[in-house]
């Protein structure tokens, strides 16, 4: 499969979907991947299993506030100063581009970062979603060092953190941002191809376009009806007399009904407007919007026991919220 200027609008809907209502703005990401599959062709996407053993594969994101990244487009040329260092680190060339989180922003963006560079972009991803921290990622699942890692911004101004934790990485990288004005390109858990297969959400690439193309069924459709503390929505038509909470922090965290969880993470939880159909982040959800909550499920590494600790429930100040997932069957 190419992902190409025909496909870029199924994989960038989908991209959105895959954000659970984070994860940076589609749109302006969107055009980024526009101009660079104009610019520079087609992008080839590959499986994990036809890599070579030996390939260099990098990972590719972007740190920082959603709102920095919608007042503040990067450049064209941040791909190549990431692979430029990475080669330099590791003393061979870089051979395919791997985002490091399918869901939001960093999809498209490792769209046009594998045009600019001219390299295939793995049928894969680090989280099959997006996650706030960098660190909650199935390849810090497997074992794979989260360094040396890159930072760079438009400009070529580098940093190199080693040694370090993946939450010792999120937490360097955080600190950073205030130098780099709020926003900053990043590769890590940079891997060779014969890890990739285990260690990375495999098929997110194409399960990108699949939701972009058709999404599941809604849990629920309705009317926004409060926004000051949880999200409530009022079920309409089919759904009227239904009373929905959503729990939201940078992403979509669950959907309550009557005390019980119809949906929580690790888990997707998407919601769409429902006279337009846009994919809506959860800083745009405002009082009166009729909306479609939509349940979508992550890869099944993180309905495992380490996959929960790092990024359930818990691990976002739900204790005791259980995803419908991880129920026992009666």
């Amino acid at each position: 499969m190419d992902i190409d200027t025909g496909l870029l609008p199924a994989f960038a809907r989908g991209c959105a979907v895959l954000g659970s209502g984070g994860g940076g703005s589609v749109a302006i990401a969107r055009a980024a991947a526009l101009q660079a599959l104009e610019d520079r062709g087609p992008v080839r996407v590959v499986r994990a299993a036809d890599l070579d053993p030996g390939l260099l594969v990098m990972p590719v994101g972007t740190a920082g506030a959603s709102a920095v990244m919608s007042e503040r487009v990067g450049g064209v040329d941040e791909p190549a100063y990431l692979r430029e260092k990475v080669e330099e680190l590791f003393g061979v060339p870089v051979g395919a581009i791997l985002a490091s989180e399918i869901g939001g922003a960093n999809g498209c963006l490792a769209v046009a970062w594998a045009a600019r560079v001219g390299l295939p972009l793995v049928d894969a991803d680090g989280m099959s979603r997006a996650f706030p921290r960098m660190d909650q990622t199935v390849m810090q699942l497997r074992g794979i060092a989260p360094t040396p890692a890159v930072l760079c911004d438009e400009r070529g101004r580098t940093v190199v953190i080693d040694r370090v934790t993946g939450a010792w990485l999120e937490r360097l990288v955080r600190a950073s941002l205030d130098a780099f004005g709020g926003q900053v390109a990043t590769s890590e858990y940079i891997m060779r191809g014969d890890q990739v297969a285990a260690a990375t959400a495999l098929g997110s690439v194409t399960r990108a376009v699949r939701l972009g193309t058709r999404l599941p069924d809604p849990l629920v459709t309705g009317k926004v009806a409060d926004t000051s503390g949880s999200i409530l929505v009022e079920g309409l038509g089919p759904d009227a007399g239904r009373l929905v909470r959503i729990e939201a922090a940078s992403e979509f965290l669950a959907v309550v009904e009557d005390g019980a969880p119809l949906a929580a993470v690790p888990d997707v939880i998407a919601v769409l407007d429902s006279r337009t159909g846009e994919v809506l982040q959860a800083e745009q959800i405002r009082y009166g919007l009729r909306v479609a909550v939509v349940r979508v499920p992550c890869d099944p590494v993180w309905h495992t026991p380490e996959g929960l600790r790092l990024a359930g429930p818990a691990a976002f100040g739900l204790a005791g919220l259980v995803s419908p997932s991880d129920q026992e069957p009666s």
